[in-house]
């Protein structure tokens, strides 16, 4: 299969179409669920796809590490190409790094003025035309609502789309009677899309919380394969 056919028959175009287009630039997304369940794996494949459609995307990692972000890349890339069959693979992988950068951060003692400070620098001084940026690992438990606010901000000015990862933590109930999970309530008008992740049988389904204005649990229509770790159609 060509690169161009592909893109069109991903399962990330049922993702965009669920929630009105994509996120769309200036807004910030948030995929959310229990540790363990598959947030970095649907974040890799979102930027994944953005990349095969010639996108600039800065991954911000928040852990020590960021080795097993690169294996995230090259294992979701793998499992897209193998599984399409995907014409002259070396060379649309080669391209794809080069459209990624890989930031890392530590959270803790590090106000949020300085790693927008550090993105904006890779942006701007150092000429990298961002178009999304993934912030994977940060701990919104330790935020405050106007660091949610600055990001949303940053996001407006650079004009760029902006996903997050959020854990979920703590004791039932973990969402509150509309399905929003009680973490990011606080937070909620700088959020434009928010995406759950649920165990339903033998396979963590997607579900659109928040839809741009509107608030109203919904399934995607999507899953997370657990072999391939690939957003999937049901």
């Amino acid at each position: 299969m060509v690169k161009s056919e592909l893109i069109r028959r991903s399962p990330l175009r049922i993702f965009e179409k669920s929630i009105h287009g994509g996120l769309g630039n200036g807004n910030i997304g948030v995929i959310a669920s229990r540790k363990g369940v598959g947030k970095t794996a649907c974040l890799v494949h979102i930027a994944t796809d953005k990349l095969l459609r010639g996108k600039h995307v800065i991954h911000v990692s928040f852990s020590s590490k960021v080795d097993h972000i690169i294996s995230w890349y090259e294992d979701i890339f793998r499992e897209i190409a193998r599984k399409r069959n995907l014409e002259s693979a070396v060379d649309v992988h080669d391209e794809l790094v080069k459209n990624r950068v890989i930031m890392n951060f530590n959270q803790e003692g590090l106000k949020t003025e300085k790693i927008l400070k550090s993105l904006r620098a890779m942006i701007q001084d150092g000429h990298f035309a961002a178009d999304c940026i993934i912030f994977d690992g940060y701990d919104i438990e330790i935020a405050e609502a106007e660091d949610l606010r600055a990001i949303e901000d940053f996001a407006k000015q650079i004009d760029l789309e902006v996903w997050f990862s959020i854990s979920l933590k703590g004791e039932e109930p973990l969402f509150n009677d509309q399905g929003v999970p009680n973490i990011v309530v606080p937070y909620l008008d700088s959020l434009a899309v928010v995406v759950t992740l649920v165990y339903k049988g033998d396979y963590v389904h997607l579900q659109v919380v928040k839809d741009h204005g509107t608030i109203d649990l919904k399934d995607m229509n999507l899953k997370l394969d657990p072999k391939t770790l690939l957003i999937a159609e049901l």
